[in-house]
């Protein structure tokens, strides 16, 4: 197959597939024109406010999930730059990093009471 074959055939097939997404009548439910999908009654309030602990812990993840994203191309560095630079460079992150835990910790910002 070339590729004029596929981009035909690729097109036709979005062509179909929009063709009988049209010809398809559907009668809405109640449930579906809901703003909630799920079929029941919210229970509470949805504008209570999140707990700050909560929004804490959170931000913590997505620093340590981007620390672990930094330090993954450190295997290709090494083959790429001196191992002094790339050794200095892992160092002061995991400083830093360790630093800013280590003063959140010691501010209680990791404790979970209220």
């Amino acid at each position: 197959m070339n590729l004029s074959t596929l981009i035909i055939m690729a097109s036709l097939t979005a062509t179909a597939l929009y063709t009988i997404n049209i010809h398809i009548i559907t009668k809405p439910d109640i449930n579906k024109l809901s703003p909630y999908e799920c079929g029941f009654d919210p229970l509470g309030n949805a504008r209570t406010p999140i707990s700050i602990q909560f929004f804490l812990v959170a931000i913590l993840f997505i620093l340590f999930d981007l620390e672990i994203v930094l330090l993954l191309p450190i295997p290709w560095s090494m083959n790429t730059n001196p191992p002094n630079t790339t050794t200095m460079l892992i160092t002061t992150l995991l400083t830093i990093l360790t630093l800013g835990l280590l003063y959140e910790w010691l501010q209680g910002g990791l404790e979970w009471t209220e």
